[in-house]
Protein backbone atom coordinates (compact mmCIF):
# COMPACT_ATOMS: atom_id res chain seq x y z
CA UNK A 1 0.00 0.00 0.00
CA UNK A 2 1.66 3.40 -0.83
CA UNK A 3 2.61 5.66 2.12
CA UNK A 4 0.26 9.11 3.23
CA UNK A 5 1.05 11.88 4.12
CA UNK A 6 0.22 10.39 7.83
CA UNK A 7 2.76 7.90 7.32
CA UNK A 8 5.15 10.37 6.76
CA UNK A 9 4.11 12.41 9.92
CA UNK A 10 4.04 9.33 12.12
CA UNK A 11 7.27 8.10 11.33
CA UNK A 12 9.13 11.88 11.48
CA UNK A 13 7.17 12.92 14.38
CA UNK A 14 5.69 15.64 13.19
CA UNK A 15 2.30 16.60 12.59
CA UNK A 16 0.39 16.66 9.16
CA UNK A 17 0.40 20.39 8.74
CA UNK A 18 3.99 20.24 8.81
CA UNK A 19 4.48 17.63 6.37
CA UNK A 20 2.71 19.55 4.01
CA UNK A 21 4.37 22.55 4.60
CA UNK A 22 7.76 21.06 3.38
CA UNK A 23 6.40 19.22 0.88
CA UNK A 24 4.52 22.50 -1.03
CA UNK A 25 7.40 24.75 0.42
CA UNK A 26 5.15 26.71 2.53
CA UNK A 27 6.20 30.33 3.52
CA UNK A 28 5.61 28.83 7.37
CA UNK A 29 8.51 28.45 8.77
CA UNK A 30 9.86 25.16 9.65
CA UNK A 31 13.59 24.17 11.12
CA UNK A 32 16.30 22.65 9.53
CA UNK A 33 16.27 19.66 11.66
CA UNK A 34 12.25 19.22 10.89
CA UNK A 35 12.54 19.93 7.35
CA UNK A 36 15.45 17.18 7.57
CA UNK A 37 13.50 14.70 9.01
CA UNK A 38 10.57 14.82 7.13
CA UNK A 39 12.31 14.55 4.15
CA UNK A 40 14.05 11.75 5.31
CA UNK A 41 10.84 10.16 6.10
CA UNK A 42 9.69 10.75 2.06
CA UNK A 43 12.76 8.81 1.07
CA UNK A 44 12.39 6.07 3.43
CA UNK A 45 9.09 5.41 3.01
CA UNK A 46 8.61 6.67 -1.16
CA UNK A 47 5.79 8.85 -0.47
CA UNK A 48 4.47 10.47 -3.28
CA UNK A 49 2.71 14.06 -3.04
CA UNK A 50 -1.00 13.23 -4.85
CA UNK A 51 -0.88 16.67 -7.08
CA UNK A 52 -4.24 16.04 -8.57
CA UNK A 53 -5.68 16.40 -4.59
CA UNK A 54 -3.42 19.53 -4.06
CA UNK A 55 -4.68 20.74 -7.54
CA UNK A 56 -8.39 20.47 -6.46
CA UNK A 57 -7.56 22.23 -3.21
CA UNK A 58 -6.10 24.84 -4.74
CA UNK A 59 -7.30 24.66 -7.93
CA UNK A 60 -4.00 24.47 -9.83
CA UNK A 61 -2.23 21.48 -12.04
CA UNK A 62 1.25 23.03 -12.17
CA UNK A 63 0.10 21.96 -16.30
CA UNK A 64 0.32 24.22 -19.12
CA UNK A 65 -2.02 24.64 -22.26
CA UNK A 66 -0.53 25.03 -25.63
CA UNK A 67 -2.75 24.93 -28.47
CA UNK A 68 -1.32 25.07 -31.69
CA UNK A 69 -3.04 24.78 -35.21
CA UNK A 70 -0.87 22.43 -36.97
CA UNK A 71 1.09 19.98 -35.58
CA UNK A 72 1.90 18.66 -38.92
CA UNK A 73 3.85 21.61 -39.71
CA UNK A 74 7.81 21.61 -38.06
CA UNK A 75 7.21 25.30 -37.29
CA UNK A 76 5.25 24.54 -34.25
CA UNK A 77 7.20 21.88 -32.69
CA UNK A 78 10.03 24.04 -32.32
CA UNK A 79 8.38 26.19 -30.43
CA UNK A 80 6.69 23.60 -28.57
CA UNK A 81 10.37 22.86 -27.25
CA UNK A 82 11.32 26.48 -26.17
CA UNK A 83 8.13 26.52 -23.88
CA UNK A 84 8.33 22.95 -22.54
CA UNK A 85 12.43 23.74 -21.45
CA UNK A 86 11.20 27.09 -19.95
CA UNK A 87 8.13 25.20 -18.36
CA UNK A 88 9.53 21.94 -16.94
CA UNK A 89 12.64 24.13 -15.20
CA UNK A 90 10.20 25.70 -13.23
CA UNK A 91 7.86 22.54 -12.17
CA UNK A 92 5.31 22.87 -15.18
CA UNK A 93 3.95 20.05 -17.68
CA UNK A 94 2.74 21.29 -20.94
CA UNK A 95 -0.48 19.97 -22.63
CA UNK A 96 -0.37 20.00 -26.43
CA UNK A 97 -3.70 20.70 -28.09
CA UNK A 98 -3.71 20.49 -31.42
CA UNK A 99 -7.09 22.58 -33.33
CA UNK A 100 -6.28 21.81 -37.44
CA UNK A 101 -7.03 25.49 -38.09
CA UNK A 102 -10.88 24.78 -36.41
CA UNK A 103 -12.15 27.40 -34.77
CA UNK A 104 -14.84 25.90 -33.22
CA UNK A 105 -11.91 23.35 -31.98
CA UNK A 106 -10.36 25.72 -30.24
CA UNK A 107 -12.82 27.19 -28.12
CA UNK A 108 -13.04 23.78 -27.13
CA UNK A 109 -9.94 23.20 -25.92
CA UNK A 110 -9.50 26.44 -24.43
CA UNK A 111 -12.59 25.06 -22.30
CA UNK A 112 -11.43 22.05 -21.09
CA UNK A 113 -7.96 23.05 -19.83
CA UNK A 114 -9.49 25.72 -18.12
CA UNK A 115 -11.77 23.02 -16.71
CA UNK A 116 -8.59 21.01 -15.38
CA UNK A 117 -7.86 23.87 -14.35
CA UNK A 118 -4.65 24.85 -16.37
CA UNK A 119 -2.38 27.43 -14.52
CA UNK A 120 -2.06 29.03 -17.78
CA UNK A 121 -2.58 28.92 -21.77
CA UNK A 122 -0.37 29.61 -24.59
CA UNK A 123 -1.61 29.65 -28.08
CA UNK A 124 -1.21 30.34 -31.84
CA UNK A 125 -4.93 31.29 -32.96
CA UNK A 126 -6.48 30.07 -36.14
CA UNK A 127 -9.03 33.12 -36.62
CA UNK A 128 -10.40 36.57 -36.09
CA UNK A 129 -13.07 36.19 -33.85
CA UNK A 130 -11.31 37.48 -30.63
CA UNK A 131 -14.73 36.59 -28.33
CA UNK A 132 -13.25 33.96 -26.32
CA UNK A 133 -9.91 36.19 -26.41
CA UNK A 134 -12.14 38.85 -24.32
CA UNK A 135 -13.32 36.62 -22.21
CA UNK A 136 -9.75 35.39 -21.44
CA UNK A 137 -8.53 38.95 -20.91
CA UNK A 138 -11.68 39.86 -19.04
CA UNK A 139 -11.58 36.74 -16.15
CA UNK A 140 -7.57 37.54 -15.75
CA UNK A 141 -6.80 34.24 -17.03
CA UNK A 142 -2.97 34.07 -17.90
CA UNK A 143 -2.94 33.82 -21.39
CA UNK A 144 0.24 34.30 -24.11
CA UNK A 145 -0.07 34.23 -27.78
CA UNK A 146 2.68 32.83 -29.91
CA UNK A 147 3.53 33.44 -33.84
CA UNK A 148 0.26 34.71 -34.94
CA UNK A 149 -1.46 38.02 -33.56
CA UNK A 150 -5.07 39.28 -33.21
CA UNK A 151 -6.40 42.71 -33.93
CA UNK A 152 -8.68 44.48 -31.40
CA UNK A 153 -7.78 42.65 -28.04
CA UNK A 154 -4.74 44.37 -25.85
CA UNK A 155 -3.02 40.42 -24.46
CA UNK A 156 0.64 39.47 -24.13
CA UNK A 157 2.00 38.29 -27.63
CA UNK A 158 4.99 36.89 -29.08
CA UNK A 159 5.46 37.79 -32.83
CA UNK A 160 8.17 38.18 -35.52
CA UNK A 161 7.84 41.29 -37.36
CA UNK A 162 6.08 39.40 -40.56
CA UNK A 163 6.32 42.84 -42.60
CA UNK A 164 9.96 42.90 -42.90
CA UNK A 165 10.42 39.64 -43.23
CA UNK A 166 8.38 39.15 -46.55
CA UNK A 167 9.61 42.99 -47.12
CA UNK A 168 13.63 40.95 -47.14
CA UNK A 169 12.34 38.32 -49.35
CA UNK A 170 10.49 39.99 -52.23
CA UNK A 171 13.37 42.74 -52.34
CA UNK A 172 16.53 39.71 -52.40
CA UNK A 173 14.25 38.59 -55.42
CA UNK A 174 14.21 42.01 -56.82
CA UNK A 175 17.49 42.51 -56.36
CA UNK A 176 18.27 39.49 -58.51
CA UNK A 177 16.66 41.02 -61.48
CA UNK A 178 13.20 39.55 -61.14
CA UNK A 179 9.73 41.80 -62.06
CA UNK A 180 7.16 39.11 -62.64
CA UNK A 181 7.35 37.70 -58.70
CA UNK A 182 4.26 35.60 -57.60
CA UNK A 183 3.16 35.35 -53.97
CA UNK A 184 1.81 32.44 -52.50
CA UNK A 185 -0.17 33.59 -48.88
CA UNK A 186 -1.52 31.88 -46.39
CA UNK A 187 -5.36 32.85 -45.19
CA UNK A 188 -6.41 36.29 -45.54
CA UNK A 189 -8.75 35.90 -42.29
CA UNK A 190 -5.02 36.01 -40.51
CA UNK A 191 -3.80 38.73 -39.54
CA UNK A 192 -0.11 37.11 -40.04
CA UNK A 193 -1.06 36.42 -43.36
CA UNK A 194 -2.17 40.26 -44.49
CA UNK A 195 1.36 41.42 -42.94
CA UNK A 196 3.35 39.07 -45.44
CA UNK A 197 1.21 40.24 -48.14
CA UNK A 198 1.80 43.57 -47.26
CA UNK A 199 5.41 43.27 -47.22
CA UNK A 200 5.21 41.94 -50.69
CA UNK A 201 3.25 44.66 -51.90
CA UNK A 202 5.83 47.18 -50.42
CA UNK A 203 8.12 45.75 -51.57
CA UNK A 204 7.18 45.83 -55.16
CA UNK A 205 5.99 49.18 -54.54
CA UNK A 206 9.42 50.55 -53.36
CA UNK A 207 11.70 48.77 -56.65
CA UNK A 208 8.63 51.05 -59.12
CA UNK A 209 7.00 47.48 -60.43
CA UNK A 210 3.38 47.92 -61.62
CA UNK A 211 1.47 45.30 -59.12
CA UNK A 212 0.17 42.57 -60.28
CA UNK A 213 -3.61 40.89 -58.49
CA UNK A 214 -3.29 38.11 -60.78
CA UNK A 215 0.38 37.15 -59.31
CA UNK A 216 -1.50 37.14 -55.95
CA UNK A 217 -2.87 33.39 -54.84
CA UNK A 218 -4.01 32.34 -51.64
CA UNK A 219 -3.29 29.23 -49.95
CA UNK A 220 -3.67 27.49 -46.75
CA UNK A 221 -0.16 27.07 -45.08
CA UNK A 222 -0.08 23.30 -45.97
CA UNK A 223 2.02 22.09 -48.90
CA UNK A 224 -1.04 20.76 -50.90
CA UNK A 225 -2.76 24.08 -51.10
CA UNK A 226 0.86 25.54 -52.07
CA UNK A 227 1.57 23.21 -54.91
CA UNK A 228 -2.37 23.67 -56.15
CA UNK A 229 -1.73 27.97 -55.53
CA UNK A 230 1.71 27.20 -57.63
CA UNK A 231 -0.42 25.19 -60.37
CA UNK A 232 -2.47 28.34 -61.10
CA UNK A 233 0.31 30.69 -61.31
CA UNK A 234 2.02 28.95 -63.84
CA UNK A 235 -0.68 29.12 -66.44
CA UNK A 236 -0.02 33.03 -66.46
CA UNK A 237 0.83 34.79 -69.50
CA UNK A 238 3.58 36.65 -69.07
CA UNK A 239 5.38 33.69 -67.16
CA UNK A 240 6.54 34.71 -63.69
CA UNK A 241 10.10 33.92 -63.08
CA UNK A 242 10.33 33.88 -58.99
CA UNK A 243 7.78 33.01 -56.62
CA UNK A 244 7.47 34.11 -52.69
CA UNK A 245 5.30 32.05 -50.49
CA UNK A 246 4.60 32.94 -47.13
CA UNK A 247 5.41 29.90 -45.80
CA UNK A 248 7.82 26.77 -45.95
CA UNK A 249 5.59 24.40 -46.35
CA UNK A 250 3.74 25.95 -49.13
CA UNK A 251 6.79 27.10 -50.85
CA UNK A 252 8.11 23.02 -50.79
CA UNK A 253 4.35 22.46 -52.38
CA UNK A 254 5.50 25.21 -55.03
CA UNK A 255 8.35 23.59 -55.79
CA UNK A 256 6.85 20.07 -56.26
CA UNK A 257 4.64 21.40 -58.60
CA UNK A 258 7.34 23.93 -60.80
CA UNK A 259 9.07 20.19 -61.15
CA UNK A 260 5.88 18.33 -62.43
CA UNK A 261 5.52 20.99 -65.25
CA UNK A 262 9.12 20.24 -66.06
CA UNK A 263 10.82 24.09 -64.74
CA UNK A 264 13.81 24.32 -63.09
CA UNK A 265 14.60 25.95 -60.17
CA UNK A 266 16.13 28.33 -59.79
CA UNK A 267 16.86 28.47 -63.25
CA UNK A 268 13.45 28.97 -64.94
CA UNK A 269 11.82 29.63 -61.02
CA UNK A 270 13.16 31.27 -58.55
CA UNK A 271 11.79 30.23 -54.98
CA UNK A 272 12.18 31.97 -51.47
CA UNK A 273 9.44 30.44 -48.32
CA UNK A 274 9.35 31.87 -44.57
CA UNK A 275 9.89 29.94 -41.29
CA UNK A 276 13.19 28.04 -42.15
CA UNK A 277 11.58 25.00 -40.94
CA UNK A 278 14.02 21.43 -41.08
CA UNK A 279 12.51 20.75 -44.18
CA UNK A 280 14.20 24.01 -45.61
CA UNK A 281 17.41 22.79 -45.69
CA UNK A 282 17.17 19.14 -46.93
CA UNK A 283 14.82 20.06 -50.34
CA UNK A 284 16.52 19.73 -53.29
CA UNK A 285 17.76 22.45 -54.23
CA UNK A 286 17.82 23.95 -50.31
CA UNK A 287 14.90 26.57 -49.68
CA UNK A 288 16.13 30.22 -49.53
CA UNK A 289 13.54 31.57 -46.51
CA UNK A 290 13.10 33.96 -43.92
CA UNK A 291 13.80 32.21 -40.66
CA UNK A 292 11.82 33.52 -37.46
CA UNK A 293 13.72 32.53 -34.54
CA UNK A 294 11.44 29.52 -32.97
CA UNK A 295 12.79 28.40 -30.24
CA UNK A 296 13.48 31.88 -28.58
CA UNK A 297 9.65 32.36 -29.50
CA UNK A 298 8.83 29.43 -27.12
CA UNK A 299 11.09 30.46 -24.13
CA UNK A 300 9.94 34.37 -24.24
CA UNK A 301 6.07 33.31 -24.40
CA UNK A 302 6.84 30.79 -21.62
CA UNK A 303 8.92 33.12 -19.69
CA UNK A 304 5.94 35.60 -20.06
CA UNK A 305 3.23 33.56 -18.97
CA UNK A 306 5.02 32.62 -16.15
CA UNK A 307 5.22 36.56 -14.91
CA UNK A 308 1.10 36.53 -15.62
CA UNK A 309 0.93 33.85 -13.20
CA UNK A 310 2.50 35.15 -10.67
CA UNK A 311 0.52 38.09 -10.80
CA UNK A 312 2.10 40.97 -12.59
CA UNK A 313 -0.30 43.67 -13.19
CA UNK A 314 1.63 45.57 -15.67
CA UNK A 315 -0.29 46.38 -19.69
CA UNK A 316 -0.41 43.91 -22.33
CA UNK A 317 3.20 43.18 -24.13
CA UNK A 318 3.86 42.41 -27.36
CA UNK A 319 7.32 41.47 -28.56
CA UNK A 320 8.39 41.53 -31.85
CA UNK A 321 11.73 39.76 -33.15
CA UNK A 322 13.52 40.30 -35.80
CA UNK A 323 13.96 37.90 -38.69
CA UNK A 324 17.01 36.87 -40.70
CA UNK A 325 16.74 35.77 -44.85
CA UNK A 326 18.68 32.87 -45.25
CA UNK A 327 19.82 32.34 -48.13
CA UNK A 328 20.09 28.81 -50.07
CA UNK A 329 20.42 27.52 -53.74
CA UNK A 330 16.43 28.00 -54.51
CA UNK A 331 16.75 31.54 -55.51
CA UNK A 332 19.25 31.79 -57.87
CA UNK A 333 21.81 33.90 -55.85
CA UNK A 334 24.34 31.31 -54.98
CA UNK A 335 24.98 30.77 -58.97
CA UNK A 336 25.21 33.67 -59.93
CA UNK A 337 27.96 34.33 -57.31
CA UNK A 338 29.57 31.14 -58.58
CA UNK A 339 29.05 32.58 -62.01
CA UNK A 340 26.72 30.29 -63.50
CA UNK A 341 24.09 32.74 -63.97
CA UNK A 342 20.58 31.40 -64.41
CA UNK A 343 18.20 32.27 -67.26
CA UNK A 344 17.51 35.95 -67.25
CA UNK A 345 14.24 36.28 -65.92
CA UNK A 346 10.93 36.65 -68.34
Amino acid sequence: MAATIRDVARRAGVSVATVSRVVNHSAHKVSEETRRRVLEAIEELGYQPNDVARGLKKRTSHTIGLIVPDISNPFYPAIARGIEDVANAHGYAVVLCNTYEDLAKEREYLSLLRRRWADGLIFATVGVNTKHLRWLRGHRVPVVLVARDVEGVEIDAVLVDNFRGAYLAVRHLIGLGHQRIGFVGGPRSLHVSRERHRGYLHAIADAGIDPDPELHVEGNFRAEGGEEAMRQLLHLQPPLSAVFAANDLMAIGAMNAIKRAGFRIPEDIAVVGFDDITFASLVEPPLTTVAQPKYRMGTIAMTLLLERMEGKEDGPRKIVLDPELVVRDSCGARQREAGRTPAAPA
